[in-house]
């Protein structure tokens, strides 16, 4: 049978059944393949729209505007022509994209950052917000909180999900460093090169991600078990929510970090592309080592007795010094 990238509907979950219920379909969905769309989740559409729209203006600046926030040692912004989350073949030419993003953390004073971790740390740099548009900061804000309460509520599901109570991994969460970013994708006047794709394929160092994305062409796809690439259906209204590397160390291997990529559009679709992942992270002093009511079938040979925030420094240092 065809292998589909399940959608979930979060609209009952106020009744102890329909919590169990959903709770399941996490459980399976993350266990196959690590991805699944959700409705009903209660986010305001008009908050969504808001956030997209500011976004949309965000990418539209001139290249003058865009150079007064390109990222810089020390701290986040706009990366241009190429993205945080790159391919791992780093002999295929760059990502066809802009990304702009912004850590919960970024806005502390310098030495509380610092407490956070070393130097490799993202959640260590601070933000870089743009002037304009205007309204740009107060929207993401208020969109990092809406993500940080579904996140945390998606959170309490996979728990039970998992068969643990479902404040099981509060803790892990309680100095959480998430960030929220946007992808623009270039629309495509000319042919890419050989190998380029919008976004090279990768997984994520998060806990659980939760994306927004455009509902017209689509083109996010994720890797199956079996290695086929399977398209994640584009819903009106719905998020796309994966499991990263730190929630599938967590459940030893039961569920999945499934690699993904966005493709290019079919030839002749010239469209651009914007897309706004919420990643949500854990508390950087939480145990990176699988949960003990669970047990350890990874396969991976994963350091043993060290904490998130270490694990996110070493892998971080050996991208950037790849």
């Amino acid at each position: 049978m065809e292998q589909v990238i399940p959608v979930i509907d979060l609209s009952n979950r106020d009744t102890a059944d329909g919590r169990r219920s959903i709770a399941a379909a996490f459980d399976r969905a993350c266990s196959d393949g690590g991805f699944f769309v959700i409705i009903g989740h209660g986010v305001p559409q008009e908050l969504i729209d808001r956030t997209y729209a500011t976004t949309a203006a965000l990418f539209a600046l001139s290249d003058e505007e865009k150079d007064a926030i390109a990222a810089r040692p020390g701290f986040g912004g706009l990366f241009r022509s190429t993205t945080a989350a790159r391919t791992r073949d780093n002999d295929t030419p760059p990502d066809l994209a802009e990304l702009f993003g912004v850590h919960v953390k970024g806005d502390l004073p310098e030495a509380e950052r610092a407490e956070l971790g070393d130097e490799w740390l993202p959640a260590r740099v601070a933000n870089l917000w743009p002037t304009k548009p205007a309204e740009f900061r107060g929207i993401w804000n208020e969109y990092i909180d809406a993500m940080t309460a579904l996140s945390a509520e998606l959170v309490h599901l996979m728990a039970l999900g998992l068969g643990l109570n479902e404040d099981y991994l509060d803790d892990r969460f309680a100095n959480h460093m998430s960030s929220l970013s946007a992808n623009y994708y270039y629309p495509q006047i000319e042919a890419p090169l050989p190998g380029q794709l919008r976004r090279g394929a990768h997984s994520d160092f998060s806990a659980v991600t939760v994306l927004y994305q455009d509902n017209d062409i689509g083109g996010l796809q994720v890797q199956a078990r079996t290695g086929e690439w399977l398209p994640v259906p584009a819903v009106p209204g719905s998020f796309v929510v994966n499991i990263g590397d730190v929630m599938a160390r967590w459940t030893g291997g039961r569920w999945i970090s499934a690699m993904h990529r966005v493709v290019n559009p079919v030839q002749g679709h010239r469209s651009s592309r914007i897309s706004i992942p919420f990643f949500y992270q854990a508390d950087p002093a939480a145990p990176f080592e699988p949960i003990p009511l669970l047990g350890d079938s990874a396969e991976e040979n994963e350091p043993a007795d060290i904490t998130v925030g270490e694990w996110i420094s070493r892998k971080s240092r050996a991208f950037i010094t790849a």
